[in-house]
């Protein structure tokens, strides 16, 4: 990677160069456990979100694991039928709700927007830890739930299966997902708050980091979506607790209205856990190509658009529901509409990489994953778009290969490209890079090898939740399961070389990659109050420079009280 220095206007001078006397880091700010669960320093409060959703993620993976065991014959091998849909909606419930929704924004997002605008904590720190106390409590509810007697009902709880027929612990799984979107919502308000009240003297809303926007954006969907799902559980819970007929259609109910409601929340789902990704993509992409980020401003109105547009395309999960034709249709267009502000992104971000002096630290490496994994996840949902391609794929593997790409080939490849790029911020740790490439590399390859089969055994009719098929699908679900035990090498490497670098590791500095922005501008890992001093913003954001050239123009000093000259 080039060496060059950022010469943002943001810079603040290295502390260390200003002799002064070094704060203790947010880390050694108290080491006992309450506070840490008492605490409200954002920073420490994104640790803990990352703890928890850690731990959600290996539970829904192992649950994962063992549903491609299963399919590794053609034969109930190693489950019965009752067994296998309470593993697939086990993996799903808690991948979707409780790691994928919360993944960036409540990690990343809480270390890094306060940083990034030159904050030193949240509009509302007290909200914040709450926030995650809810987050855990919804999590361990819907565990509960499992452990008790499993859900079998899929990750949406479509009803009138999950009201009527099933006969385990939905009740307690939809409050757990009902607590949690509480969670969701004291977020998105707390980060709105932070972006409108706490950004510093200069900083424009057209000077705000792609990754602030991309956390304002999401946030905005929290607000006014996860209202809707909380009224569509709570229904849920009073038809299936009080016998209410809301759903039933065998006593004047409609089970379509909550599939309506259920996707209006759901489809903007989507665009939460993807639109942080595309922040984070954003952040690494510019700072490894040395270059400003190609088309700024359409870059942000894109998110923009991405997140108005999302809310206006729920119908086309329904186009086998008995929709009308003529609505059909305009979902349809809508969903084809909301592909283009995802692909003025894919765009600029390639041609931000041209003539780049690009460097490929494993940052770089699952950032590129994320472009090529994004991109097939898009166009394949370009044909589901499609009425008459999404009637014959319904319900198939082919449905399935998409939302992976999607939802878990990008999103995770973007969270983990954000982990090992702001890794040393926040530990003040570098890793084993050679490590880190290797399992980036590992992750790509791996994932395409589990989920691109699932294409082909779709189109071919292969249906979604079946553990029993007609052998003729073996070898695409060979290939598949075989995939899926190497994309979990790959996932389990960055929890050893990321624990060990926290003992082992390196020093960092306070700035390892050489990158722009106020979050490199400040100890590594940071104070309890993030900065020493208060910078002003005057200029715009990714202002870097090839390796070697001069700036145009004074470039602004950091006085030893921090302040901008």
């Amino acid at each position: 990677m080039s060496s060059g220095a950022s010469t943002d206007a943001t810079t603040l001078a290295n502390p260390r160069e200003l002799d002064l006397h070094l704060p203790v880091s947010y880390l050694a700010d108290g080491h006992s456990l309450r506070s840490w669960l008492f605490t409200t320093d954002h920073k420490r409060i994104a640790i803990l979100y990352a703890l928890s959703i850690t731990f959600f993620f290996f539970v829904g993976g192992a649950a994962a694991t063992l549903v491609r065991l299963e399919l590794f014959t053609p034969q109930a091998d190693l489950v019965g039928a009752d067994t296998y849909n309470k593993l697939f909606s086990l993996h799903g419930i808690v991948m979707v709700w409780f790691f994928l929704i919360p993944s960036i924004p409540t990690t990343m997002g809480n270390f890094l927007l306060p940083l990034m605008i030159g904050a030193r904590d949240l509009a509302f720190p007290k909200l914040n830890l709450i926030s995650w106390y809810l987050n855990m409590g919804g999590g361990l509810l819907t565990l509960a739930a499992v452990v008790a007697g499993g859900i079998d009902t899929g990750w949406t709880f479509y009803v009138p299966y999950s009201t009527v027929f099933s006969n385990s612990f939905v009740a307690l799984a939809v409050l757990g997902v009902f607590v949690s979107g509480f969670s969701s919502i004291a977020t998105g308000v707390n980060f709105i708050a932070t972006v409108h009240y706490l950004r510093l003297p200069g900083m424009t809303w057209f000077r705000l980091p792609l990754f602030v926007w991309s956390m304002y954006t999401t946030s905005i969907i929290f607000v006014l979506a996860t209202p809707v799902l909380a009224l569509t559980l709570t229904l849920v819970i009073a038809e299936r607790t009080f016998d209410l007929p809301i759903f039933d259609p065998a006593r004047g109910g409609d089970p379509i209205l909550f599939q309506h409601l259920f996707w209006f929340y759901s489809h903007p789902a989507v665009y939460i856990m993807i639109l942080p990704a595309m922040g984070v993509i954003s952040e690494v992409i510019t700072c490894y190509a040395r270059r400003r980020i190609f088309g700024y401003s359409f870059m942000v109105y894109a998110l923009v658009a991405i997140a108005v547009i999302g809310f206006f395309t729920w119908g086309h999960h329904m186009f086998t529901s008995g929709m009308s034709p003529f609505a059909a249709l305009v979902f349809s267009f809508l969903s084809f509409i909301v592909a283009v502000p995802s692909a003025i992104k894919v765009f600029n971000w390639t041609a931000t990489l041209y003539r780049g002096q690009i460097g490929f630290e494993s940052p770089m490496l699952y950032a590129l994953g994320f472009l090529g994994l994004f991109t097939v996840g898009g166009l394949t949902g370009l044909f589901l778009a499609s009425v008459p391609i999404d009637v014959h794929v319904q319900d198939t593997y082919f449905v399935v290969a998409h939302f992976h790409y999607i939802m878990v080939g990008a999103s995770v490849s973007a969270y983990f490209a954000g982990l090992h790029f702001w890794w040393p911020k926040v530990t003040g740790r570098m890793y084993p890079e050679a490590w880190a490439r290797f399992a980036a590399i590992l992750m790509f390859f791996g994932f395409n090898l589990t989920f691109f089969p699932q294409f082909i055994a779709g189109y071919l009719g292969m249906p979604r939740r079946y553990h029993v098929y007609p052998p003729e699908f073996q070898v695409w679900n060979v290939l598949s399961s075989s995939g899926a035990a190497v994309l979990a090498v790959a996932y389990l490497m960055p929890l050893g070389y990321l624990t060990w670098s926290i003992f082992f590791g390196t020093r960092a500095v306070n700035d390892p990659w050489n990158a722009a922005g106020l979050e490199w501008r400040t100890t590594s890992p940071p104070p309890r109050g993030n900065f020493l001093g208060r910078p002003e913003v005057l200029s715009p954001p990714y202002n870097y420079h090839p390796e070697g050239a001069t700036p145009t123009g004074d470039q602004p000093r950091m006085s030893a009280h921090g302040s901008l000259t």
